[in-house]
């Protein structure tokens, strides 16, 4: 189901060789040049491609305006599809970042970021992820399938001016929030599909889409919402619950925090929300259920956690509840995956002068992101799997073997990890944990590196000989 450890030229035609680009010529440079950055993850062109002719070929490919990131990622969009349509379950994650190119000052067509002080695009991604079994704690362990959708767009800077008809008839970027799920047809009774969402997603419409799909969601609230026909709101009712259960929930350390575990009480009620109003009329109430986390007891000067999830799943039973929280903490997955795309592709480090260049180039680095971040989970989830050399690479594993001795019984997901993390610096001490981004691909380089000087003097001595 995943093509991450493929070599890399074979990973690239797996990804890119049904590409309609409008010539054949184009997709064969495209498969050419997603080989060769995933050789070398970088969102610098000319460390990818030290031959100016192969230079060329590649910036002549991102500036073609014939076709854009849609067309570029619509192979592996469609095979992450098909995918999912096999028997399992299946999250689908969708969150935003903001690529940051406020330091380019000659690139133009980009768009304000942050606090408008920025200069940089926005990209929000869809990951597909697929359930492979149930932790303790129940919490799902998974390997990502790819990009189910993935939109990078620049923001307006007068989106605010204007009357209030002329904003309206612009492109709402709300609107983007689970649209792709109109685009799939619905689970296949093997299958079942979640869709998982911060606060950002928390309106009408991406309630409204799961359920038009026939997708589970759980999505986390933001606002104290109006019920439908009883003048309550929504935090009201939730007050008035009874704590149904009490457990640790584990926290992931932020701004310097380190991580830790609540303990939360749980509370849960189905509500019905009522409808917004929009331009073409009041839309339907929406019935869902409702599943409150709270952090009863936080050390100090820490900000308590506090989750409220908005669910289409059953939440009658405890471990029902605990499931539901399980799926919602893996949503950090997807701030992993934009990780990997900034600190493993380095797609902030492109030099590109115009925005459309930089979207095209991003649209084949967020595919090579998953291959990078696929990578580490493989060695999470399914450390003792056995690594073949024709996938990895017989002289990659060959120098390694010789640098770091082969394991006795052979090499496996998390002892490659590992070793290529060594060659960048990593300890590898009992307490180290899995390594990080920064000396996984310093290893990665320089095994690369190693790999081409091995096959240099290979083939110098097979014509010598």
């Amino acid at each position: 189901m995943t093509s991450n450890l493929l070599a890399p030229a074979q990973w690239a035609q797996t990804e890119f060789a049904l590409a309609r680009l409008g010539d054949q010529r184009r997709t064969q440079r495209l498969v050419k040049m997603a080989g060769s950055l995933a050789q070398t993850p970088t969102g610098t062109l000319p460390q990818a491609f030290p031959a100016w002719k192969d230079l060329k070929a590649a910036y002549r490919l991102l500036d073609h305006l014939e076709f854009g990131p849609e067309q570029l990622q619509e192979p592996h969009r469609q095979r992450t599809l098909e995918a999912c349509q096999q028997s399992g379950e299946y999250l689908f994650i969708e969150d935003t970042t903001d690529l940051d190119y406020s330091s380019r000052r000659r690139t133009g067509h980009l768009g304000p970021i942050g606090n408008h002080r920025g200069r940089g695009l926005r990209l929000q991604s869809t990951l597909a992820v697929r359930v492979e079994a149930w932790g303790l704690g129940q919490k799902p362990e998974g390997v990502a399938v790819g990009l189910l959708d993935q939109q990078i767009w620049a923001r307006r800077s007068d989106r605010g001016t204007g009357g209030w008809r002329q904003r309206l008839r612009r492109p709402r970027e709300f609107d983007r929030w689970a649209r792709v799920l109109e685009q799939t047809g619905g689970p296949p009774a093997q299958c079942q599909w979640t869709y998982l969402a911060d606060r950002e997603a928390d309106f009408y419409e991406p309630i409204q889409r799961c359920q038009r799909a026939g997708v589970d969601f759980i999505i986390r609230a933001y606002r104290d919402r109006r019920l439908a026909g009883e003048g309550e709101h929504l935090l009201a009712r939730l007050k008035a619950q009874t704590v149904g259960a009490q457990w640790e929930v584990a926290v992931r350390g932020r701004n310097g925090e380190v991580n830790r575990q609540a303990l939360v009480s749980v509370r849960s009620c189905p509500v019905t929300l009522q409808g917004p109003w929009r331009p073409h009329g009041q839309q339907p109430d929406l019935p869902v259920n409702v599943v409150e986390v709270r952090e009863e007891a936080p050390p100090s000067q820490t900000e308590p956690l506090h989750w409220i999830l908005l669910t289409s799943l059953p939440c009658e039973k405890v471990a029902q509840w605990q499931r539901i929280i399980g799926r919602y903490q893996t949503r950090w997955w997807i701030e992993h995956y934009h990780k990997a795309l900034k600190s493993g592709a380095g797609v902030e480090e492109s030099q590109l002068e115009q925005g459309f260049r930089i979207e095209n180039l991003v649209a084949v680095l967020a595919v090579l992101a998953v291959r990078l971040v696929n990578t580490q989970w493989l060695a999470r989830h399914r450390p003792d799997d056995p690594v073949q050399a024709r996938s990895f690479g017989e002289s990659a594993l060959e120098i390694l073997s010789a640098k770091f001795q082969a394991p006795t019984a052979g090499w496996t997901n998390q002892t490659v990890l590992i070793a290529v993390a060594r060659l960048g610096g990593f300890l590898a001490r009992k307490h180290d944990g899995l390594p990080g981004w920064q000396t996984i691909w310093r290893g990665w380089y320089k095994l690369l590196a190693m790999c081409e000087a091995l096959e240099i003097l290979r083939e110098k001595e097979k014509k010598c000989g």
